[in-house]
């Protein structure tokens, strides 16, 4: 039997993510007609314990003779982890948040990264607020989220189209820590400012909460990049206003057969289908490809990755293929409105995709990063 070995990652406010993670995988493989592949899991905490992460992928090569090893982390451990799998000639897929931007973007054949890209999509956030005319912008963001280079993304896009960051605001952790009474005073001194907001899961549902509490009727322009975007966080945050844009990964609304049976097949086993979930249903298409390649060139790595950069196929969210230069998958993105639904609460409504990602993704690798640090190794999301 073929055995596909998974790192798991836990999160203190997507407390499902192990189970979505698990779930995709396991439902994409059986709607592929590989019910027959086991699948041993390993559990990684939140990413950022070094030691831990490789120990646990070891034992997934070693003692579990684990084919193919598929792991939510980031960048830098993916580096970390490049020794043993050019050792153990097996390929790791890295299912990539794609907050982060590493100061070189690796290519290595025995690594493939998977992404929900939210980085690109903050940079296309930015984009999208100079379209719409704003010069100012402020970067709103909280403590957690700020710790990685998508904010560099989008302030960077922000100023190459013309604009100014006029302010920053960072928030807490916590909720005592957590507040918006600050952008009174930045909106009193850069009044028609666009609000850059970087957040993700409950930090989504404060501040949309906060930001209708403390400017009730003002509509703020808000751009969110994917994860300030998660339906199902959205379904449960207050809707603060009118004007609230961003560049969404996936939605529901997405109308496709692909799509229809990923929702349904997690809704019938009692899940809710969200961006983890959906990374991993995408990953089972990628983790066949590769052992049917394995099989196809002896385990040659070189040869398994040349064949796996060719890869395209049709997913929930559209077509994904890969960029060659740096192994990492490219998938649709979508402009969308945030606006509410019948209890006040909010959902996405699609205004169109964007066109020419690729183009766009090629322009975030060629960046600069010399004068950027991050200091997380967590897998985002994962605190």
């Amino acid at each position: 039997m073929q055995v596909i070995g998974i790192l798991l990652s836990r999160s203190t406010y997507y407390q499902t993510i192990g189970f979505d993670l698990y779930e995709g995988l396991h439902s994409g493989l059986k709607q592929l007609g590989r019910g027959d592949i086991k699948i041993v899991t390993e559990n990684i905490g939140f990413g950022a314990d070094k030691q831990q992460c490789y120990r646990s992928a070891e034992k997934l090569l070693l003692e579990e003779n684990a084919s193919i090893v598929i792991a939510y982390i980031g960048h830098r451990t993916a580096q970390l982890l490049r020794p043993l799998f050019l050792a153990a000639n097996r390929i790791l897929i890295v299912l990539d948040a794609g907050a982060n931007m590493p100061h070189e973007w690796p290519t290595c054949p025995n690594i493939f990264y998977h992404s929900l890209h939210n980085s690109l999509g903050a940079s296309l956030a930015a984009k999208e607020a100079t379209k719409d005319g704003y010069k100012n912008a402020g970067m709103v963001t909280g403590y957690y989220d700020a710790g990685y280079l998508h904010t560099y993304s989008i302030s960077k896009t922000f100023q190459d189209n013309g604009g100014t960051i006029a302010f920053n605001h960072a928030t807490g952790y916590k909720t005592d820590d957590f507040t918006m009474e600050p952008l009174k005073e930045h909106l009193t001194n850069f009044p028609e400012s666009a609000l850059l907001s970087i957040f993700s899961g409950d930090y989504v549902e404060w501040y949309f909460e906060q930001i209708k509490n403390t400017f009730e009727g003002k509509n703020l322009p808000i751009y969110l990049p994917p994860f300030g975007l998660e339906e199902t966080m959205l379904g449960n945050s207050i809707y603060p206003g009118k004007n609230i844009k961003g560049i969404a990964a996936w939605s529901k609304k997405i109308k496709s057969t692909e799509n229809q049976i990923f929702i349904e097949t997690l809704t019938e086993l009692g899940k809710t289908p969200n961006l983890f979930s959906l990374l991993s249903w995408e990953s089972a298409t990628i983790a066949l490809r590769a052992l049917e390649l394995s099989d196809e060139h002896k385990n040659n790595v070189s040869n398994i990755a040349q064949d796996l950069q060719s890869l395209s196929f049709i997913s929930p969210r559209g077509e994904i293929y890969f960029d060659p230069k740096t192994n990492t998958s490219i998938s649709p993105l979508y402009k969308v409105a945030v606006i509410s639904d019948n209890e006040g609460k909010c959902e996405l409504q699609l205004e169109g995709e964007v066109t020419e990602v690729n183009e766009y993704y090629k322009k975030l690798t060629d960046q600069d990063l010399d004068q950027t640090t991050s200091a997380w190794y967590n897998s985002y999301v994962c605190i």
